[in-house]
């Protein structure tokens, strides 16, 4: 059993205070929906770039991508390249759509676009998702490493635990608490990483003892077409995942839709994008100094906390064990402010639209404690499916391509009409549900005989069956169905002219550029 010194404990204790109190006092005076889950649009750039960092670094990223590292080498870096990559698309192209229809929410572009149906379907998945993929597994993630601390609390008891102090000041505060704790968590989950990786590399004797201790597969980026984990065709389907993650869904879009300005928005995904890059020392190079280090962990999720536990001397720990649970509230407090804003604004809103702005926000404080309630309860169970990482995958692969064939179809063809972008979405799904079923949780895909196929490729061919559906059900269609309202589509973006008097390095264009090349250069030196 792991001890934690007083010094330890009173570092947990005085951050888990300071935390709610702060996003209680950042979300005072929260009068009405807008104030609550956009923050009054008036969030400026970098609280959006570092809130986007410090919500996905969850239990995704301090247990999973580190466990998955310790599993599978430097082909887990491709996770966070490739985000890069689509935040930058998501500034250039997506985003001056979303704010150009001042949406509160992403299925609201569904409605403009297409119609009410395409709407409530993916604001109820999204729901779902946000439940039993994004909350339940944060607080699983926290559950592995304090029961690593504590071998008696079991999963049920950090799960209520954890979820009590996210809700409190998500409950209360709004949107704003959870943007500004979660500038504040960033801070302290980048030291925490850092601080890990320093140390676990002087252990281990430095880079190049790093090097001689690893097999050359496991330090590769890029691996062959017939690899298990990552065949480098699959990286398409890394990037499509991606693009639901980052630019579809509620839980990060959010932030960007409560920008102060397009330009605030635009910067502030770039920042985002940018500090993704650094999670190769932070996160994956961490799970490889570990393989070294500790080459018999019987569960790679354990890998973050014995190496914390391991490495660090008393006082630290505490810090670090700080900054993953600062990860975890910014991820839980993300996802339960997102799931409030989806029920209330689009479901509760465009059934009662007499609903005032108080109502609303009781509503939406109601929702939050259900979706907590539900989520601690159901996170104990992830423990099936054997580790973080391959829980995410193996359920987002097979869902959500449907959902980014039809934002896309929408976003760049006008042609495609509201029934085409309903059945292309709900017949996507059906396919993607029945293939997941069939090959990860059933045996009935290998006991026809079929070959395994890796969910990169699944994903490919849900989001390739969707187009075909969208398409055809649009194209047998009356073209006046389509409804192209040019504000819903990319082709009536009006080319902008840079400021007179603004220095280059300020156009977010060539940020864009700056960020496309680092990235290219991340991507070169660890290839």
């Amino acid at each position: 059993m792991v001890e934690l010194s007083s010094i330890d404990l009173a570092v947990i204790a005085i951050y888990l205070a300071a935390a709610v109190g702060f996003g209680l006092w950042a979300g005072r005076g929260e009068r009405n929906a807008t104030d609550y889950f956009l923050a009054g649009r008036a969030l400026p750039w970098y609280l959006i770039g570092f809130s986007f960092y410090a919500s996905n670094m969850s239990g995704a990223s301090f247990v999973g991508l580190m466990g998955a590292s310790y599993s599978h080498g430097m082909a887990v870096f491709t996770y966070e390249w490739t985000a890069t990559l689509v935040l930058i698309v998501f500034a250039l192209v997506m985003l001056p759509v979303f704010l150009r229809a001042k949406l509160f929410t992403v299925p609201a572009y569904l409605e403009a676009r297409f119609d009410r149906r395409s709407r409530y379907a993916y604001a109820g998945f999204t729901i779902l998702t946000l439940m039993f993929i994004d909350t339940a597994g944060a607080l699983y993630a926290g559950g592995i490493v304090i029961s690593t601390a504590w071998p008696g609390v079991s999963l049920w008891q950090t799960s209520a635990a954890l979820a009590v102090l996210a809700g409190l000041y998500t409950l209360f505060g709004g949107l704003r608490a959870v943007v500004v704790t979660d500038a504040m968590q960033a801070v302290l989950m980048i030291g925490g990483a850092g601080l890990i990786f320093w140390m676990g590399l002087g252990e281990v004797g430095g880079w190049q003892a790093l090097r001689d201790g690893l097999d050359a597969a496991q330090l590769r980026l890029i691996k062959p077409a017939d690899d298990g984990f990552l065949p480098w065709p699959g990286i398409a389907g890394v990037v499509l995942l991606g693009f639901y993650y980052w630019t579809l869904n509620q839980y990060f879009v959010q932030r960007a839709l409560a920008a102060r300005s397009l330009d605030h928005g635009r910067k502030g995904a770039l920042f985002g994008g940018l500090l993704k890059l650094p999670n190769v020392f932070l996160m994956i190079l961490p799970g490889m100094i570990a393989l070294v280090l500790l080459p018999d962990l019987d569960n790679p999720d354990r890998v973050f906390p014995t190496l914390a536990f391991e490495l660090l001397p008393v006082g630290l720990r505490g810090l670090v064990l700080t900054a993953l649970l600062a990860a975890i509230m910014s991820s839980l407090d993300s996802a339960l402010n997102a799931g409030a804003s989806l029920l209330t604004m689009d479901f509760v809103k465009p059934l009662r639209p007499k609903t005032s702005g108080r109502s609303l926000l009781v509503i939406g404080r109601g929702f939050t404690a259900l979706l907590i309630v539900a989520a601690a309860l159901y996170a104990p169970l992830i423990e099936r499916f054997g580790s973080l990482f391959q829980y995410f995958q193996s359920t987002l692969a097979y869902l959500v391509p449907p959902i980014v064939a039809v934002y896309l179809g929408g976003l760049f063809w006008a042609r495609v009409t509201a029934t085409g972008g309903f059945f292309g979405m709900v017949g996507g799904l059906a396919v993607g549900l029945g293939l997941f079923l069939a090959q990860e949780v059933t045996e009935i895909w290998s006991g026809v005989g079929l070959p395994t196929v890796h969910f990169t490729y699944m994903a490919l061919i849900v989001f390739g069956v969707t187009l075909v559906i969208m398409t055809l059900v649009s194209l047998a269609g009356p073209a006046e169905e389509a409804r192209p309202d040019a504000r819903f589509h990319w082709s009536d973006l009006k080319p902008e002219t840079a400021a007179s008097g603004r220095a280059w390095y300020r156009d977010y264009r060539m940020q864009a550029a700056g960020l496309f090349l680092l990235m290219l250069g991340f991507i070169m030196a660890f290839r």
